[in-house]
Parts: C-alpha cells; structure tokens; sequence
C-alpha cells in the first residue's frame, strides 16, 4: 500500500491532501521530464547554464525502468515530485530529488526522502548521500543531511552530504 502524508494543496480551501509515493513508471516519463525542467529552471540562479546546456534537461528513463526511481502525486493522481536513487557499495546516492515548482514547501521534498530512508533501512544501507547545489542546501539540512565537504560538478560546487539511516529513523 502507498505511504501518505498529509500536506496543503495549492488552491484547495481545506488545506488537507494526502500525497501517494509509488514506483516510477515508463508512462510517466513525459510528465517526469517536464518536472524535471520546470523544477530545474525554478532557480534563477541555474537558468543560464542549464540553457546552454538543453541536453541535461532531459531525463533518460533509466531510473524508471531499473526500478530506482519513486513518484509523489496528489490526491488525483497529479505527479508532483520524484526521487532517484542508486546504490553505492553500504549508501543509497540520491541522484535525483525534484518537486514540481507550484507544489514547493508543501512538504513534498520532506515526504520523499522519507520514503528514500524507508527504502534505505529495507535495503540494508548505512547512509543516504547527495551532491547539493547551493540553492538546495538549506532544504537537505532541515531534513538532517549533514554537509561533509565540497565536490566540482560540471555546473560549479556542490556540497557533498550524507544522512545516516538507522532502523526506525526517518526525516
């Protein structure tokens, strides 16, 4: 059975939805695809390079058919985020994280890496870990990832974190 969580909708009067975590499937990579930019080009501070750069706007699918990759939607089925993980030797890298940009600060992000701990426990992995960009730095601390050090990526510095997972642990 899907995990929920309870969290607003945006335009919804009661302020009450309830998010569904599910596998990715091949049908959603269009929609995928289309977060993926969106959420990408959210961040001013990305815009430029990620334009001269188009090809990276675009998600391959591999996540999605080796099973790495989980979906959020809304009440109605709407995919509003996913997560993308791969592993590595005792850790899960997080290699993806993304919330469609009207559903921001809804708790979505929150709710996905919860389940990306859940998965880790159940795989027997030691630690979540992940290269943040600058502007996701403040979000990956407030759900317990600690900065390590500092990691080139082809578009500037990322800050290389890492959350420990132990049984019963979750953001």
């Amino acid at each position: 059975m899907p995990s929920r969580i309870s969290a607003f909708q945006p335009g919804n009067n009661d302020g009450v939805s309830v998010f569904r975590i599910r596998p990715g499937l091949p049908a959603d990579l269009p929609v995928l695809t289309e977060l993926y930019r969106r959420a990408s080009l959210s961040n001013s501070g990305n815009v430029a390079a990620l334009l001269a750069h188009p090809e990276v706007l675009v998600l391959t699918g591999e996540g999605i058919s080796e099973g790495r990759t989980r979906v959020a939607t809304s009440t109605w089925d709407h995919i509003v985020g996913f997560a993308t993980t791969l592993r590595s030797g005792r850790a899960l890298e997080l290699e993806d994280l993304f919330v469609d940009p009207d559903w921001m600060r809804q708790g979505v992000g929150r709710r996905l890496v919860r389940d990306v701990v859940a998965f880790a426990q159940r795989v027997h992995a030691r630690r979540v870990e992940v290269t943040a960009n600058p502007h996701a730095l403040a979000f990956y601390e407030n759900v317990g990832f600690v900065h390590v050090g500092q990691v080139v990526t082809r578009f500037g510095t990322g800050a290389r974190m890492h959350l420990d997972v132990a049984a019963g642990d979750a953001p």
